[in-house]
């Protein structure tokens, strides 16, 4: 769904009384939006005190509609100028020339924040990213990719909580990663429709798995064996990130600890139906996600 905001710009005074209402107007925006397409994320932004939740609505709205252009937009050119368009309007933002409520939004939860803007503009080449490039040839350059479109979002988060612990950011671009992965294992098919695959060229030489194969959904051995080496790759850095989460603050603590359950309940989603992710449906099912945001609740106590 993108905005209307993001398709009008209209031109606006920088009076105080103009910027708080863009503001509350931006809000308002990226608050539907979030709880609309991500029920986990909403979830786990409800657990954070004061403004912080509605910050991290802004954040979100950010990232979905940019990741919109690119996945909605059919003419790459027009993709292109979209993400080029929402650069220009991060940079003025930030800078008070006010034009657009959710990038208003966005900028005062910035500033308040005291955010980076690089992982902004990461996720923003990423989406670039998706555009041109279809195949990865090794995993070393799905992991490039993966730092431009994964490891920026948590960033974001720990800065917004105050923690730019370099270690923090190692621990989690581990779990931000293994996130993504898991978004595009259970997402083989649907990806592969838009003209993408994500798994390396060279694991599907080495488990002699075709393209051909995937458009025929073929899940034979081979495949689920593929499939069983990259999920227990993510799994891998599910574990070695996982020390992040008794690291930061509590409410921070909540946050993550649905994130990363509901990461893994995906791998284990992938498990159940024995990998093979072109016939199958691979979702979290309702209890399962009701044990995540309990587990993710328990942590405000300890």
């Amino acid at each position: 769904m993108k905005s209307d905001v993001s398709q009008n710009y209209s031109t606006a005074g920088s009076s105080p009384d103009k910027v708080e209402e863009l503001i509350r107007q931006g809000e308002y925006i990226s608050r539907k939006l979030a709880t609309q397409h991500y029920e986990n994320f909403a979830i786990a932004a409800r657990f954070l005190p004061g403004r912080r939740n509605q910050d991290l609505f802004n954040i979100y709205a950010y990232c979905r509609l940019a990741d919109d252009f690119a996945d909605e937009e059919s003419n790459p050119a027009k993709a292109n100028s979209a993400l080029d368009r929402w650069e220009y309007l991060l940079e003025t933002s930030i800078g008070d020339a006010v034009s657009d409520p959710l990038f208003t939004a966005l900028a005062d939860t910035i500033r308040r924040r005291r955010l980076s803007l690089k992982p902004f503009k990461d996720l923003l080449n990423a989406f670039r990213q998706d555009l041109c490039v279809k195949r990865y040839k090794s995993y070393s350059e799905l992991n490039d990719y993966t730092k431009l479109s994964a490891d920026p979002v948590g960033r974001i988060v720990l800065e917004l909580h105050n923690h730019r612990n370099t270690e923090y950011f190692a621990l989690s671009d581990k779990i931000c990663t293994a996130l993504q992965l898991a978004n595009h294992w259970q997402d083989v098919l649907e990806d592969f429709y838009r003209g993408r695959i994500y798994i390396p060229v060279e694991d599907m030489e080495r488990f002699e798995v075709t393209e051909d194969m995937i458009l025929k959904k073929q899940a034979n051995s081979s495949f689920r064996e593929l499939m069983r080496f990259e999920v227990e790759r993510a799994r891998k850095l599910f574990c070695e990130g996982r020390e992040l989460i008794n690291l930061v603050d509590r409410t921070l603590r909540v946050q993550l600890e649905m994130y990363w359950g509901g990461g893994v309940a995906a791998l284990n989603a992938i498990q159940k139906v024995e990998y093979d992710v072109l016939n199958n449906k691979t979702p979290v099912t309702n209890i399962g996600k009701a044990k995540i945001a309990l587990r993710g609740f328990s942590r405000l106590f300890y």
